[in-house]
C-alpha cells in the first residue's frame, strides 16, 4: 500500500514539474549543429528551396509582361515576278485607235529592304496581371510552410537517433556491470564445485547467462553501426563528430495550455494555397473586361533596282516599255497609338474557367475544415501518449529502485545457499530489463514530446540551446 502511494507522488511530482515550469525542449550546441547539418544536407528540403525560386521566377514572369516587348525586325528580300493586266479595252472616237487590247504582263525584278523597332505593353488587363502574380505568392508561400513541415521532420529524426545511442550506451554499461557480476559468481562457483558445494549445473547456467550477454553485445554492436550510418546520412557527421557530440538525456516539459494547431504548417499551407485560387478566380473574371495597350514602331522601308518591262500596243503598233525606278525609300516611319481589344464572347470558356475556380475553392475549404479537425484530434492523442509517457517515467524509476534492491538480495541469498542459481540470474536479468526501461522510458517520453510539439507547428520556438 506504501508503495502505491510513493508510486503516486511520483507521477504527481513530475506532471506538477512539467506543468509549472516553461516548456521547452532544451539541446546542446553539438545537438543544434547536427540539426543544421541535416538541413543543409537534406535533397528533400534543397528541391523544396528550388521550387520556391521556381515559382518566384514564375511570380516576377508575371508581373514582367508590364514591361514593353520590344522587337527589332530586318528583311531582305529580291523580288522577281510577273504582273498580268487585263483592263476594259477603250477606242478613240475619232481615229478609231484600240488601247489595252487584250491581256498586258508586267515583268518586274527589284529588291527590297526593311528595318523596324516595334515596342508594345499593356496599359489595363483588368486586374489579371496583378491578380495573377498574387496567386503564384500565395502558392509560394503555402510550398515554404511545407518546408518547415520537413524541417520539422529532421528535428525529430536527428533527436531520436542520438536518444537510441544513448541507449545503447546505456545498454553495454548494464552489460558490463552483469559480466563483472556474473565472472565473480563463476569464480565462487568453481572453488564451491572443488570443494563439493556446488554442481557443474550451476556453473553452466551462468556461463549461458554470459553467452546470452555476449550475444545482447553482438546486436548492440550492429545497431550501433546502421545508427551511426542514418546519422552520418542524415547530416553528413563523421564518426568521431558522432560519437563526441555532447548530449543529455533529460525528459522534455509540455504545457496543455500553450498547445494548440493554429500554427501548424499543414494548416498555412492550406490556407495560402487557398488564397491562390482565390486570386485565381479574380484574374479569371478579370477577362471579361477589355484589355487596353500602348504600343509605338520606328521603320525604314526602301525598294531600289527597280525594274519592270512590258510591251504595250496601240492598234497595230506594239512598243517595248521599261520602267526602271532607282529608289523607293518610306523612312522614317513613326507609329504611336493606342489599342483596345474585347474578347465579347468565346464559346463560355470564360465562363467555365470561373466555375471551375469556384469549385476549386469549395474543395480547399472542405479540405481545411476537415484537416483541421484532424489535426485537433491528432494533438489531443500526441498529447495523451506525452502525459502516459511522462508518468512511466517515474514508475520507471521505482521499477529500478526495486529491481536493484531485489538484486542485492537475491546475491546474498545465493551466497546463503536459499535460493537457486536460477532464481539468482532472474534477479539479474530483471535488472538488467529495469535500468534499460528506465532510459527506454524516457525516450518515449521526449519522443512523445517532439510530435505533439511537431502537431503545433511550433518546435523552433520550444527548442532552447544549452552550453
Amino acid at each position: 500500500m506504501n508503495m502505491k502511494k510513493h508510486l503516486l507522488f511520483q507521477s504527481v511530482l513530475v506532471l506538477f514539474t512539467v506543468q509549472t515550469l516553461k516548456a521547452q525542449i532544451p539541446i546542446t550546441k553539438d545537438l543544434e549543429k547536427a540539426i543544421e547539418k541535416a538541413w543543409n544536407k537534406s535533397s528533400k528540403l534543397k528541391n523544396q528551396h528550388y521550387e520556391l525560386e521556381k515559382l518566384e521566377n514564375q511570380r516576377k514572369g508575371v508581373l514582367n509582361k508590364y514591361l514593353p516587348h520590344v522587337s527589332a525586325t530586318v528583311a531582305y528580300a529580291y523580288l522577281d515576278n510577273d504582273l498580268t493586266i487585263d483592263v476594259p479595252t477603250k477606242t478613240t472616237p475619232i481615229l478609231g485607235i484600240d488601247f489595252f487590247e487584250g491581256e498586258t504582263t508586267f515583268s518586274n525584278r527589284a529588291q527590297v529592304f526593311h528595318a523596324g523597332l516595334n515596342a508594345s505593353m499593356p496599359l489595363f488587363t483588368g486586374m489579371q496581371i496583378p491578380n495573377g502574380a498574387k496567386a503564384v505568392e500565395q502558392k509560394k508561400q503555402g510550398t515554404a510552410y511545407l518546408l518547415e513541415v520537413e524541417k520539422d521532420q529532421l528535428i525529430k529524426e536527428v533527436i531520436n537517433s542520438f536518444d537510441q545511442i544513448t541507449l545503447l550506451n546505456e545498454a553495454e554499461k548494464l552489460i558490463a556491470d552483469s559480466e563483472k557480476r556474473l565472472e565473480k559468481e563463476t569464480i565462487r562457483v568453481e572453488k564451491a564445485i572443488s570443494l563439493g558445494l556446488a554442481i557443474p549445473y550451476d556453473r553452466d547456467k551462468i556461463k549461458y547467462a554470459a553467452l546470452e550477454l555476449h550475444s545482447k553485445t553482438i546486436e548492440i554492436k550492429g545497431k550501433r553501426k546502421l545508427l551511426y550510418q542514418k546519422i552520418q546520412y542524415l547530416t553528413d557527421l563523421s564518426i568521431e563528430e558522432i560519437e563526441n557530440t555532447k548530449y543529455n538525456l533529460e525528459p522534455y516539459l509540455l504545457s496543455d495550455s500553450s498547445l494548440s494547431i493554429e500554427n501548424k504548417h499543414e494548416l498555412k499551407a492550406l490556407e495560402s494555397f487557398k488564397s491562390a485560387q482565390n486570386y485565381l478566380l479574380k484574374k479569371e473574371k478579370g477577362s471579361y473586361f477589355p484589355t487596353l495597350g500602348a504600343f509605338a514602331s520606328v521603320s525604314h522601308s526602301s525598294l531600289f533596282d527597280f525594274e519592270s518591262n512590258t510591251t504595250l500596243g496601240v492598234g497595230p503598233i506594239n512598243k517595248d516599255v521599261s520602267l526602271k525606278v532607282n529608289e523607293l525609300t518610306l523612312s522614317p516611319n513613326w507609329m504611336v497609338g493606342l489599342a483596345l481589344k474585347w474578347d465579347i464572347f468565346s464559346g463560355f470558356e470564360r465562363k467555365h474557367k470561373v466555375e471551375e475556380a469556384k469549385i476549386n475553392i469549395a474543395q480547399m475549404d472542405n479540405t481545411i475544415k476537415d484537416t483541421r479537425e484532424k489535426l485537433g484530434l491528432l494533438l489531443q492523442q500526441q498529447y495523451s501518449n506525452y502525459e502516459v509517457a511522462t508518468e512511466k517515467i517515474a514508475i520507471a524509476e521505482q521499477l529500478q529502485k526495486v529491481s536493484e534492491n531485489n538484486l542485492k538480495m537475491a546475491i546474498k541469498q545465493y551466497q546463503e545457499g536459499m535460493i537457486s542459481i536460477s532464481e539468482r540470474l532472474e534477479a539479474e536479468n530483471e535488472t538488467f530489463k529495469a535500468n534499460l526501461n528506465k532510459v527506454s522510458s524516457l525516450i518515449d517520453q521526449r519522443l512523445a514530446a517532439i510530435e505533439t510539439v511537431i502537431t503545433t507547428g511550433e518546435i523552433n520556438q520550444y527548442l532552447t540551446t544549452n552550453d
